[in-house]
């Protein structure tokens, strides 16, 4: 079983967060401050929203991309603890006509400037939160990375910052700005195709050893401290540095909480009125190898939705998209009392010929992720937002419960029997894709054993867990934060 970091629940955890939270609001004074300056500002029709991009590597390079080929958007800041692609990334900027970006280290100098619109979070998952709701104190729309959250409590935290100030939120779910993707929704839920039993998702891409990389110190171009932020201090190892964070439970969520959002989100979408789920279990492990990694490379997820299950399955053992049996595959199904619905088809059960859907009257912004969210800011219409802060949280909250189940699990032999796979069909056809899988690349099942999470019943209204194991999980909703990099308890 891979050891969670301990985590404390009841008064004196309470005590402490309430402790951190004084010294951390101090620290932001100045941050505050600024956002009364600005928060009641409205943008002219003609007048360009300034942006400041948080986290300037991967994806934080490809929201540089898009806002600078957005004519009524400027990249007036880069924000990034690692200083060492300023330049090139200032570069870019310059090469389009426009004014060379200010470049800072910290992302509370750049909110202490009143000129400043907006934020746009592409930083490690840790520190999305934090920022998120440090942004909407100082008067600062929204653009955020998935996912929005590292701990289920920080999204409802963004939620509550997002509403006070009257920030535009939105969340890197870009599939719902696609019209194509809501009219499949669209037709899940018009019952022309049927009842909805499943909706499955799937994030199965390559996912292999990482290794182990040497604790060194920091490179001079790295402020590590201010990297680490929320997180835990430690010493630093270039499997931190800058992707493979995203397989450290301190820092990310794993692939169910990576790439798999995206489908997960989808997946919760499709199952009409879905919030929270009242039940979830989940089961995996890092299998195939040992590295550096905490994270499942292989994980399925179940969720209840009254009579709708929402199924999710992880498979990091799979070969590139043209090789090898065990394919890539990144999208969504939904299982009806009728058929099958997949990648705008319809598969009838009575094995007729495919159809394409049907199309119906959708609403989505146009402009994709980022053309609509700039489009939010000037109307100032949460309703224009293709993925809303609330959306976002309820999507996000089923990584951290399906985590939380399998963090608390025992490690079971593959030929055990369990009865949480029961006899829902597809329940036991993502198991056994994930068995195959390991088989396929060389695991012996019969010498492996794999982590069987806990069955967790969840409270929506309350947004904890109850009943048994319920103490164990509640204590993984948040965590204890490095100060002053605390989220707070009150925004």
């Amino acid at each position: 079983m891979l050891n969670a970091p301990r985590h404390r629940s009841g008064q004196s955890s309470r005590t402490t967060r309430r402790r951190f939270l004084k010294q951390s609001l101090a620290a932001m004074a100045t941050v505050t401050i600024a956002g009364t300056k600005s928060s009641g500002k409205v943008l002219g029709a003609n007048e360009a929203i300034r942006v400041g991009v948080a986290g300037i590597h991967g994806q934080g390079n490809a929201h540089i991309d898009q806002y600078l080929g957005l004519p009524d958007a400027r990249v007036s800041y880069l924000i990034d603890p690692d200083q060492s692609l300023f330049e090139s990334r200032s570069r870019k900027i310059t090469d389009k006509g426009h004014a060379p970006p200010r470049c800072v280290k910290d992302i509370r100098t750049a909110l202490e400037d009143k000129n400043l619109d907006a934020v746009s979070i592409a930083t490690p998952n840790h520190w999305h939160s934090l920022i998120t709701i440090w942004a909407c104190q100082a008067g600062k729309d929204v653009y955020v990375e998935k996912p929005l959250s590292h701990e289920m409590v920080e999204g409802r935290r963004c939620v509550e910052a997002a509403r006070k100030y009257k920030r535009i939120v939105q969340h890197g779910t870009q599939q719902r700005s696609s019209r194509s993707r809501a009219n499949e929704i669209a037709a899940v839920q018009s019952g022309d195709y049927g009842k909805l039993l499943v909706s499955k998702g799937y994030c199965c891409k390559p996912r292999w050893s990482i290794g182990f990389k040497p604790e060194v110190p920091p490179p001079e171009h790295l402020d590590f401290n201010l990297w680490l932020g929320p997180a835990s201090q430690r010493p630093f190892h270039e499997n931190l540095v800058h992707y493979n964070w995203h397989w450290n439970w301190d820092f990310g969520n794993g692939d169910i909480g990576n790439q798999g959002i995206h489908e997960l989100d989808v997946a919760r979408w499709a199952i009409p009125g879905a919030t929270f789920p009242t039940k979830v279990w989940s089961l995996g492990g890092r299998l195939g190898f040992e590295d550096q990694g905490q994270t499942p490379n292989m994980q399925m997820a179940v969720y209840e939705y009254g009579d709708v299950l929402l199924v999710f399955e992880v498979r990091g053992l799979v070969d590139k998209p043209a090789d090898g049996p065990f394919k890539f595959k990144v999208g969504n199904e939904y299982f009806t009392t009728e058929g099958r619905i997949e990648q705008g088809q319809f598969y009838p059960k009575s094995g007729g010929t495919p159809e394409k859907l049907r199309q119906y009257d959708v609403r989505v912004t146009d402009g994709g992720a980022w053309g609509s969210f700039l489009h939010a800011v000037r109307s100032r219409r949460v309703e224009d937002c293709n993925a809303d802060v609330e959306v976002a949280h309820h999507s996000c909250s089923l990584i951290h419960a399906a985590n939380i189940s399998y963090r608390l699990g025992e490690r079971v032999p593959f030929n055990a029997k369990t009865q949480r796979l029961g006899d829902n069909a597809e329940v036991v056809r993502t198991f056994q894709n994930v068995t195959a899988n390991l088989t396929g690349v060389g695991v012996k099942l019969e010498e492996s054993t794999y982590q069987l999470g806990r069955t967790l019943n969840f409270n929506p209204s309350f947004e904890r867990f109850f009943g048994e194991h319920a103490n164990e999980a509640n204590a993984f909703l948040t965590r204890e934060y490095r100060k002053p990099f605390v989220v707070p308890e009150s925004v």
